[in-house]
């Protein structure tokens, strides 16, 4: 009897391992990252008429959103950001002309089974 149970303990520990690794695995493809931004990263434009992002996988509309604030923290966008209705992994907000600056996109994504995952990145306009 005490050999059984000898016996079936590695398996266990690698069932328990199995069930561990799926757990991980599924709670990671949980949340949506951005895979493009519009305009990029780092980038020096002329004043865009949008700020655009494209994450990898399916948004919620009601509880993600961009905003863009100039180097002195002030939001410049007016109107809201909305999903995309033929992307739902895009999402863009309209933007006034820009005066030559610095700028920064704070991002809220909220994957369309609830998780959720925010960031930013800056821009410069020429």
């Amino acid at each position: 009897m005490k050999n059984d149970r000898l016996a079936r303990l590695p398996q266990a520990a690698k069932l328990t391992a199995f069930v561990a690794a799926l757990t991980c695995a599924s709670a990671a493809f949980a949340h949506v990252f951005p895979q493009k931004q519009e305009p990029g990263a780092g980038a020096t434009v002329a004043s865009p008429a949008q700020v655009r992002v494209i994450f990898d996988g399916p948004l919620e509309p009601a509880f993600s959103s961009l905003t863009v604030t100039d180097a002195g923290g002030r939001q410049v966008n007016t109107e809201k950001s909305a999903v995309d209705a033929h992307e739902a992994a895009a999402i863009a907000v309209p933007l006034p002309p820009l005066a030559a600056g610095h700028y920064t996109v704070h991002w809220v994504a909220v994957a369309d089974d609830g998780h959720r995952t925010h960031g930013d990145y800056g821009f410069n306009v020429k």
